[in-house]
Formats: C-alpha cells, structure tokens, sequence
C-alpha cells in the first residue's frame, strides 16, 4: 500500500498539470483576442468566466470524488450518469475539444518563437508548431508522473515570468498616471454587447485546461481530498493570474492597439519598448507556458480516448495501454495527428472557437451529472456547496456562452453532433442493440 502511495502523485504536482493547461491556454496566447473583442471589458469577461470555471471545478470535484478510478474525466461522469449515448457524443467532442486545443497552444508557440528569433510569423509558426508536438508526444510516452513532474517545474517559471510582466506594467502605469488612466476608459469595440460575449468565448478557452486535473485522479495523493485541493487551487491561482495580468495589458497600451494574434504579451512589450532583457524574459515563460500547456492537452486527449475505448464505445485500436508509463500510447499518436492537422484551420481564434463547442456542450452536462447522482441519493466523499443553484448557474451562463461563438465554430459544432448520433446509431444497429424506450410522462 505505501509503495502504491508514492508511485502517486502529489495533490500540487497534479495542480501545476491543471495549471500548465489553464495558463498556457489562455494568458500567453488569447489575452489579447479578448481584449480586442471586449476593450476594457475583458477584465469582466474574464471575472465572469472564472466564476465559471470555479463552479465546474466544484462540480468535477464531487463527480472526481465520487469515481477517483476512472481516466475520462467528464465523459465518464456522463457516462455513468446519463447513458452511452450522451456519454459517446459528450466523449468524442470533449476529445475534438481536446485535440483540437493542442493546436491551437501549439501555434501559439511557434508565433512566440518565431517573434523570439525575429523571423516571419506566417512562415515558421506552423513549421515550430509541428516540431512541438512531436517532441511533447515523445515526452507523454515516457510516462504520465515524468510529463506531470516536468509540468510542475515549467509552471513555477511561468508564474515568475508574469509576474515580471505585471511588475513592469505596474511601473509605467505609476511613472505615466495619465497613460494608465485612458486605456482604463470602459468601452468595446464595435460597441456592441456581442463584443463581451464573443470574449468571453476566447476567455472559456483559456480557462478550460483545468479539466486535465480530472483524467489524473486516480494518481493523486490524498484521495478525494487532494483531487478536490488540486482543482479548486490551480482555478483560483488562474483567476488571480489572469485578472492581473489583463490589467497590466491595459496599463500598457488601450484596448484598441490590440488584435487577434497568438502572441499579445510580445506585441504590448514591443509597442512600449520594453527593455530587451523583459522582452526576452517573457517570451521565454510564453515558450514555456505553451510548452507545458501542450504536454497536458496531448496527455488528456489520449486518456480520454483509452477510458472510451475500455467501455468499448470505441474500436480496441485505442486500447492500447503501457502499464509501466501509465499511459495509452496509440492514443497520444491520433491525438498528435489531428493537433497537427487542426494548425490549418484558421486564425488563433477560430481554432479556439472550434474547441469551445465540444467544451461548452461538455461542461453543460457535468451539471445535469451532479444533478442526476443527487437525486438518486448518491453520496459523493466531497459535495459542491450550494445545490442545486451552483449547477443551474452553471449551465444558464454555458446556454448564454454559445450566442457569442462566431458562425464557423457553430457550424461545425451542429455538423459533429449530427455525425456522432448517425454514428452511435448505425454502430448500435451493425452491432444488433437493443432499442431503449422509456415513458417520460404518465
């Protein structure tokens, strides 16, 4: 048993996992698509969706406590709870989502290195970006404690990187007072309402990485309690992270100035004239950020394709596991396959867009999961404080995120669910399953 415990892993360890995903899919990469979609509402934007994100990891802690064995996370949960039908179509588009976010973090890196060494953007970010998932597939076959020990050391240079960052914006903004305050004047561009919540979209990506914590429970020290210290920690850590660091953007230069590129952080030092050692520092930890953001992706992807493919919703192709490395090996090379494939789709935050559906439609039903264990009288070692409000909260503001994806992203979305259900259900046909029918009314 104590041999068993110290193979495991520590509750921060799995914290700096969660932490890896959150900061480097969002801070480093879609801070300044937000800015330029909300203007100085982004700092709001970014409150709200943290509330969010704080909610949903009340909910994955209760739903974490109460099945610490399973590697799907919330396709589990759906699962278990609701069926295999939602759990297949709820499981392929929290792993599209998956898939899909390690390309968009890994172009954020090559955009970082690119702008690092000086060179054209357009021309080597999708070649770099390649190059890192490679190298990070490689690192994820080592195995799940190497890749999260490697997690918890790239985050505590991170962590120093911004706030370096937000040191220097503090300074200018303190040394120039009138600067500081015209960039705060509250306004959106386009001055509409669809500006907040089209932020708000890229804000959701940014914040989504913590859900990596969930395929890792059964690994974490401490049981229920440490799974719960871990998630809830690296989402608070990220709120306070990334209000601070959306701040000093806006310290730095109005929100105007700023675009949708992979590389926001880069571009306010440049247009300030940063110095180049600050400059050169924070390029670094965005290189970092990215890096660690990537080998959580690629670890969660695969393990939520390994856990479906045990309850046999997918072929045995993906079952394919290392027990040595604790980890499902041919499930990391589909993973990085179609990381690579989506760098193609579009600008930065199409592609984030493209994530947030399965996400969205993801984190909608990990509230009707906690619902459905309580009113079957299902008690979990942890339980979210506030039921059911917290829930029903939860799942309004994910109904009212949709309305500002942009329409490729709803296309798309719409496209993949059709295709999963006439997928479930020829299988279910080819296979000879029984059809299910219930009365929902007397």
């Amino acid at each position: 048993m104590v041999d068993k415990e110290r193979d495991k892993i520590s509750p921060w360890t799995a914290a700096a996992v969660g932490l890896g995903a959150i900061i480097g899919a969002g801070i480093f990469v879609l801070s300044g698509t937000a800015i330029a979609l909300a203007g100085s509402y982004a700092l709001a934007a970014f409150a709200l969706v943290g509330l969010l994100a704080l909610i949903i990891a009340l909910e994955l802690g209760e739903l974490g406590s109460l099945m610490p064995n399973v590697k799907g996370a919330s396709y589990s949960y759906t699962y278990m709870a609701l069926g295999s039908e939602l759990g297949f179509i709820t499981g392929m588009l929290r792993y599209m989502a998956l898939a899909t976010s390690i390309g968009a973090i890994a172009l954020g890196f090559g955009s970082y290195l690119a702008s690092f060494l000086s060179i054209p953007l357009g021309t080597y970010s999708i070649p770099f970006a390649m190059a890192l998932i490679f190298v990070l597939s490689l690192v994820n076959m080592l195995g799940v404690k190497k890749a999260a020990s490697a997690d918890s050391i790239l985050v505590v240079v991170k962590i120093g990187v911004l706030a370096l960052f937000i040191g220097f914006a503090l300074y200018i903004a303190l040394t120039n007072p009138s600067i500081g305050t015209s960039n705060m004047s509250f306004g959106v561009s386009g001055g509409t309402l669809g500006g907040i919540f089209a932020a708000s979209v890229a804000v959701f990506f940014a914040y989504s990485g913590f859900q990596s914590i969930s395929t890792l429970t059964e690994r974490i020290r401490g049981g229920a309690r440490g799974y719960v210290t871990a998630i809830l920690g690296a989402v608070i850590v990220s709120i306070v992270l990334y209000i601070l660091v959306v701040l000093a953007m806006i310290l730095l230069l109005p929100p105007s100035a700023y675009s949708i590129t992979a590389d926001p952080l880069s571009y306010a030092l440049k247009s300030v004239n940063a110095p180049s050692w600050l400059f050169t520092l924070v390029d670094i930890g965005a290189l970092v950020a990215t890096t660690s953001a990537t080998i959580a992706m690629i670890l969660s992807a695969s393990r939520s394709l390994y856990q479906m493919s045990t309850d046999r919703l997918l072929p045995r192709y993906f079952r394919k596991y290392n027990p040595h490395t604790d980890t499902a090996e041919n499930g990391i090379i589909v993973s990085a396959i179609i990381g690579v494939l989506i760098l193609f789709a579009g600008n930065i935050y199409v592609i984030a867009s493209i994530s947030n559906f399965g996400l969205i439609f993801d984190y909608m039903l990990i509230g009707f999961d906690v619902v459905h264990f309580r009113r079957h009288g299902v008690k979990a070692p942890f339980r979210m404080p506030l039921y059911p409000y917290l829930p029903a909260l939860s799942i309004i503001m994910l109904l009212v995120m949709f309305t500002g994806m942009p329409k490729e992203a709803l296309e798309i979305g719409v496209m993949l669910i059709i295709l999963l259900l006439a997928t479930y259900y020829s299988l279910r046909e080819l296979n000879g399953k029984k059809v299910i029918r219930v009365r929902l009314f007397n």
